[in-house]
């Protein structure tokens, strides 16, 4: 579960809700100090920390956490040598510190203030700092890395809260789809265009935003700016050296191309490529076929995403 998604979840929620943000990490864990998750008091959970072995064991804290309305912190040991069941059972080998919390009063209105803010693009970050049992929080810009809990604020760490990521798809023929859909379960926010209404449609792609026209109809309509991705995937050699002429001035985070490397020279011819250009697309992890080929994207999307936000 992304940040949008967290807040779009809390605004949306009829039941109480516990936040669980993992604060610290000492050897290998699953998460890193920021992640979180939701836990209803109905048992719906949303997100994940782990692989599934600590959600059952803070689930169980729900009930008496929203009764008492205080965070806890939670501390699993999951060392072999010093707690056989988690180490043996899991295998992780780390000491992962939790932040248990209800979603009440100011941290409900704050994140609900975030959500709105986030939805017209900004990036923020929920700050902690003990208020002798209970917890100030406040929202601050910048969506850098969250600071993680210090000896000093144990158990208190930042949450980065952002807009999706924003993926431009052009071209939407058959390979199209499964990069869509890989797309959006990583979390990004897809538009997929292309010069044929026939290609776009809802029926097609049901959760992607859709826009039809020439290259700087779809660069106008798309809104593109510096944060976004964009994807050619058009395979007429024109029509690809128009978008990429339509959308290399906006400096993109990122340009992936389609293509061998002998289509890409020419489509390439007389512009210059910048660090941005991904071109042949995707990692080269010996993908074959639309799907594998989707998930080799997909990853390049994630390390992309990753290095960004390490930036």
């Amino acid at each position: 579960m992304d940040s949008f998604e967290l807040l779009e979840r809390v605004a949306a929620s009829d039941v109480p809700l516990a936040l669980a943000t993992v604060s610290r990490v000492s050897g290998h864990a699953y998460r890193k100090a920021g992640a979180a998750m939701l836990l209803a008091s109905d048992g719906s959970k949303f997100g994940s920390i782990s692989p599934g072995c600590l959600e059952e064991d803070l689930q169980e804290r729900v009930a008496a956490l929203l009764e008492e309305g205080k965070p806890q912190i939670v501390t699993y040991d999951m060392r072999p040598e010093e707690d056989a069941v988690w180490g043996d059972a899991i295998g992780c080998g780390g000491v992962v510190t939790v932040l248990l919390e209800p979603v009440t009063g100011t941290l409900q209105a704050l994140l609900n203030e975030a959500r709105l803010r986030v939805s017209a693009g900004e990036r923020l970050r929920l700050e902690r700092s003990r208020s002798g049992e209970y917890i100030r929080y406040r929202l601050m810009p910048g969506g850098e890395e969250p600071r993680a809990a210090d000896d000093g604020e144990a158990g208190l760490a930042d949450i980065r809260l952002e807009p999706r990521p924003r993926l431009l798809l052009f071209g939407a023929g058959e390979d199209a789809v499964p990069i869509c859909e890989a797309a959006l379960r990583i979390g990004f926010l897809v538009t997929v265009a292309d010069w044929r209404a026939g290609r776009a449609t809802s029926e097609r792609f049901p959760h992607a935003n859709l826009i039809v026209g020439t290259a700087d109809e779809i660069v106008r309509g798309a809104g593109l700016g510096s944060d976004d991705y964009v994807l050619l995937c058009g395979h007429q050699l024109r029509k690809d050296r128009e978008m990429l002429e339509a959308v290399l001035p906006l400096h993109p985070v990122y340009i992936g191309v389609m293509g061998s490397r002998k289509r890409i020279d020419a489509l390439f011819e007389g512009l210059q490529a910048t660090p941005a250009v991904h071109a042949p697309v995707g990692l080269a992890i010996g993908a074959d076929g639309p799907n594998e080929i989707a998930v080799s994207i997909a990853a390049e999307l994630i390390a992309c995403r990753a290095s960004g936000a390490a930036g």
